[in-house]
């Protein structure tokens, strides 16, 4: 059985694509064969990461693949353990088509309202075409070292009935050097990061097995 994960997002520049790449090398990393299918065809942000990292050497060696459709991507699970479909943000018929393929849907979000708000916006779509709620994770990006701020973030997508990831990823400079580098924001030179991240990451993991696991059962 395939695990298929989607990374959509209502509005670009949240962390989706660094979520996508953060979750390839942590499966890989733990054995699973995986492939990110890259569905952004316009920006390509994992497809020219990809790049920078077999240029660099950097191991475990990760598949990437720009694909225009959902069918196309799709059609490539049975050869995987793992699937991860990176959308392009504000892409409603795409989006759409990718959470209702998707065992997990994630949708990373900042702490400001601003952020917030159009990840709401997009779940509440998403519950509206059928989309089980159960199946929508928030993952908080982009995050100050206030636990005030992260707490009222936190709260207020509890509030809006969803259910959010344990970890975080703070703002950090060596996130983007790491990205710029063809590296997963788990593979940065500062351990205190990594596991940070490891956090988020282990979070998507365990709500991933706990919806398939259900599913059998």
């Amino acid at each position: 059985m395939t695990y298929i994960i989607g990374m959509v997002s209502q509005k670009g520049g949240v962390g989706k694509s660094t979520l996508a790449r953060m979750m390839a090398r942590e499966f890989v990393a733990g054995g699973l064969t995986t492939k990110i299918a890259d569905l952004d065809t316009q920006q390509q942000t994992c497809t020219h990461w990809a790049g920078r990292r077999a240029e660099g050497g950097v191991t475990p060696e990760l598949q990437v693949q720009s694909f225009a459709t959902v069918k196309t991507a799709l059609a490539e699970a049975p050869r995987f353990d793992a699937l991860i479909l990176d959308g392009k943000p504000n892409a409603s018929d795409q989006t759409a088509e990718i959470a209702g393929a998707a065992d997990l849907v994630v949708i990373p979000t900042g702490q400001t309202v601003d952020d917030l708000h159009p990840g709401v916006v997009l779940a509440h779509a998403l519950r509206k075409k059928g989309v089980s709620p159960e199946k929508i994770a928030f993952a908080m990006f982009k995050t100050t070292g206030s636990e005030r701020e992260n707490a009222a973030a936190r709260q207020y997508l509890t509030e809006a009935g969803y259910m959010v990831l344990e970890g975080d990823v703070g703002v950090s400079t060596a996130y983007g050097s790491a990205s710029d580098a063809g590296k997963a924001i788990t593979e940065t030179s500062f351990r205190t990061l990594n596991e940070r991240a490891s956090k988020l990451a282990q979070s998507v993991i365990d709500k991933m097995v706990e919806l398939q696991e259900r599913q059998v059962a």
